[in-house]
């Protein structure tokens, strides 16, 4: 049996081997506009290549360049009116609630936007008439590359964000000596900015705009100098020219003076200096290769093969998708989100905003920032599944910058313990509701207790006991406190969340479904974390005791999951947002195991809402159809995502252009082969017919397992498992189930003989 399984495994694995270019985004012309670039990032730089000939431009974003600066804007009027507006609503006096809240909870202000530094311009004489044109995006090594032809002198540009040191990095070559010209440029959309030469370096420096009456409180310094291989370099006070160079190196480096949300006292031009120094000392040889190191440790441990993929350029594939089957473009489009996520959001940096760490912009769409009642959470629903643990600390992070801030906006709204957070959040700890009269969207007070339900995630799926301790458990209890305390106990018993909004849709009601769902999921999170650690029992029964009596989930007239606690649901009503079906994803207290009366109703929510809306929000309902089962209907919905929500550079548009789709997509992916969240790993769980076969390997499972998977004809052959942590391990596939007494360190395999599940000997 054992042989055969690896005579298998070869003969599968030689006709899914992804050939060179299959994981290449690339175009036969350079980018017209910003949304055709190709981005790179290192969590802390990000770029924007557009591939130009004669003029290339390269965007410029540092993670902590913003508009505004650190303040506070809580309603010192809030508290105070919150008896009287759950006793209107309580008398079914909804608009007069409403009216009440929007004089008295707001003070003017919607927070801070995330900017753009501006370009670097380079500038080539006599390069108009240019052939063989290439542009690309390679994501095995998190390098985009330029290439084209000048009469018979071939050119090549190379450029990556260094992971290692800090600094974008740029090659300029050709096959001929000393054929390489041009011209370096700042060009930036600041009104007060100064570029000057300082030694070597060409500098730009200038300061984040003024915004909602908050002077800009961000400095920030851009550094750039370059090395040529013979030729000369000349610097001025507003370029620097290179000309007969047999080669050229261009490092960039960028720094602000931002230390925390409420500390900006740092030396911008020290650190930038620090940075450039740093990262010239390294041939380009060697900082090439660190890099390609440090990303290759991320990206290299999922790899996914389900069919081949077609060589034409990628705005072709992206555009024919639904016509053609072209299955490679999924497993690009998976990688891309991974690669996206590895390039915006690593330790020690801002976690992933509205546009990841990429904006061209000094007003961006709704300001670039964190919008928390989905985007944000929904930018790390693919870390922990797709081994990239660690790329979620960023996120941890900033919620921890949000508790001292969100103590205070419990105190000052809503009397409660604990730290909560609203629609929106920036890096200067903004956690309040934002100006508006329309309640209906700009209300959220459970924003706070969501953001923490991604730190348990973390620690379930790392069982990194150490961090539930020393950091995860207090974010978490804090905010099941809050949670507790927000809540109102009817004469009834029961408890329900008055006041609350379906984020985005609807009337301020006395209890939403949203609401009540996220509640649910950060209570049992705080228990299963106090269980872990043996601590805080009588608040545990506490806990428990909310959970037994918190307003239950109900089915409307229409069979549908009821969004809110009167049956006003509107089947023709297809708006973006599906907060009511939070418990069945990205919760886990919907399911059609456990709760099937439930899961059928939300099916009917999904056909009513229908599989259109913005890139993002069909992000989501992949993602909850497959956790309905149903592969085929999720496997529509991705191809709906990528012909009507993706753009040319294969990002995500709303429109404009948001990130959280990507992560949305490939999360979804995931969740269509392998689900974890439910105390087991179903495998195959949404398989669509068209993948008939394949393999997917390094997927991570809750619990700290690493599992690859291959299937031939829509069923499993084999399954591998790797303990990282030991315990109990059980697995399901359709019909079958086993479960494991692990060993940390220990390869499980598993064959699938007339759908029974057989344990073999690795």
């Amino acid at each position: 049996m054992k042989n055969r399984l690896i005579g298998l495994y070869i003969v599968c694995a030689c006709c899914l081997m992804a050939k060179a270019d299959d994981l290449k985004l690339w175009y036969q012309q350079p980018a017209k506009v910003w949304t055709e670039a190709l981005p790179l990032g290192n969590s802390r730089l990000g770029a924007m290549v557009y591939g130009g000939v004669v003029n290339e431009q390269i965007q410029l974003n540092e993670e902590t360049v913003w508009g505004g600066g650190p303040h506070r804007n809580d309603s010192p009027k809030a508290f105070g009116v919150l008896p009287k507006v759950r006793e209107l609503i309580f008398a079914g006096r909804e608009k007069e609630a409403e009216k009440v809240m929007a004089d008295n909870f707001f003070t003017g202000q919607h927070g801070m936007p995330f900017q753009t530094i501006g370009s670097l311009m380079l500038e080539f004489d006599g390069h108009a008439d240019y052939s063989n044109y290439r542009r690309d995006l390679d994501l095995e090594r998190a390098v985009a590359s330029v290439r084209y032809k000048i009469g018979e002198v071939n050119y090549t540009r190379t450029i990556f964000t260094s992971l290692v040191d800090n600094a974008l990095i740029i090659r300029i070559e050709t096959d001929k000596p000393g054929a390489v010209n041009f011209t370096t440029r700042y060009s930036t959309p600041y009104k007060e900015y100064e570029i000057k030469k300082n030694g070597k370096s060409l500098l730009l420096s200038g300061h984040g705009s003024a915004h909602e009456g908050i002077p800009g409180a961000i400095r920030f310094e851009t550094r750039t100098q370059i090395k040529a291989e013979k030729g000369k370099v000349n610097v001025t006070n507003d370029c620097i020219e290179v000309k007969g160079a047999d080669a050229a190196v261009i490092y960039v480096t960028a720094a602000t003076n931002f230390v925390n949300y409420k500390d900006v006292s740092a030396n911008e031009t020290r650190r930038a200096t620090e940075f450039l120094a740093k990262a010239m000392k390294r041939p380009y040889a060697q900082a090439l290769t660190a890099h390609e190191e440090a990303y290759q440790k991320l990206f290299g441990r999922v790899s996914l093969n389900i069919g081949p993929s077609s060589q034409e350029e990628t705005s072709y594939r992206i555009k024919h998708f639904n016509e053609r089957k072209d299955l490679g473009l999924v497993a690009l489009m998976f990688q891309f989100g991974r690669y996206l996520l590895i390039s915006s959001s690593q330790p020690g940096g801002q976690p992933a905003g509205l546009q990841g760490i990429w904006n061209h912009e000094l007003l961006a769409p709704w300001d670039g920032k964190y919008t928390i009642n989905i985007n944000t959470e929904m930018n790390y629903w693919p870390a922990g599944s797709t081994n990239l643990a660690e790329c979620t600390l960023p996120l941890i992070d900033f919620i921890r910058t949000l508790v001292k801030p969100g103590e205070k906006t419990a105190q000052a709204y809503f009397g409660a313990r604990g730290w909560t957070a609203s629609i929106s959040g920036n890096i200067f700890g903004f956690t309040t509701p934002l100006e508006s009269e329309d309640m209906s969207w700009n209300f959220n007070p459970m924003a706070g207790p969501w953001l923490a339900t991604h730190v348990w995630d973390y620690y379930d799926y790392t069982r990194d006991k150490q961090f539930l301790k020393e950091t995860g458990y207090g974010l978490i209890k804090s905010s099941a406190q809050f949670a507790v305390d927000y809540l109102w106990k009817k004469p009834d018993g029961t408890y329900t969340a008055a006041p609350s909004t379906s984020p985005e849709h609807g009337p301020i009601d006395q209890g939403t479904t949203f609401v009540h769902a996220v509640i649910r999921e950060i209570l049992l999170n705080a228990i299963d974390a106090s269980k872990v650690l043996g601590v805080d029992k009588k608040e545990r029964r506490q806990w428990e005791e909310v959970l037994e009596n918190l307003a239950p989930y109900q089915i409307g007239r229409y069979g549908q999951l009821m969004e809110w606690s009167k049956d006003i649901d509107d089947p023709k009503d297809e708006h973006r947002h599906v907060n009511h079906l939070f418990g069945l994803h990205p919760g886990h207290t919907l399911s059609p195991i456990t709760t099937p009366e439930f899961a059928k109703a939300s099916k009917v929510v999904l056909e009513h809402r229908g599989d259109g809306a913005t890139g993002w929000s069909m992000g989501w309902k992949l993602n909850q159809w497959a956790r309905l089962h149903d592969g085929n209907h999720a496997y529509k919905l991705y191809g709906n995502l990528l012909k009507n929500g993706t753009l040319d550079n294969l990002w995500d548009t709303h429109p404009p252009f948001q990130i959280d789709g990507n992560f949305g997509g490939t999360a979804g992916v995931t969740e269509m082969l392998m689900q974890s969240h439910m105390g087991f790993i179903h495998l195959l769980p949404a398989l669509p017919d068209a993948w008939k076969d394949g393999e997917v390997k390094g997927l991570c499972a809750k619990g700290n397992f690493e599992v690859n998977i291959r299937w031939k004809n829509g069923e499993l052959e084999e399954v591998v498992i790797l303990s990282k942590n030991g315990g109990i391990c059980e697995i399901k596939y359709k019909h079958s189930s086993i479960k494991l007494k692990t060993t940390k360190g220990k390869t499980y395999c598993l064959t699938n003989k007339n759908g029974e599940l057989v344990l073999f000997d690795c």
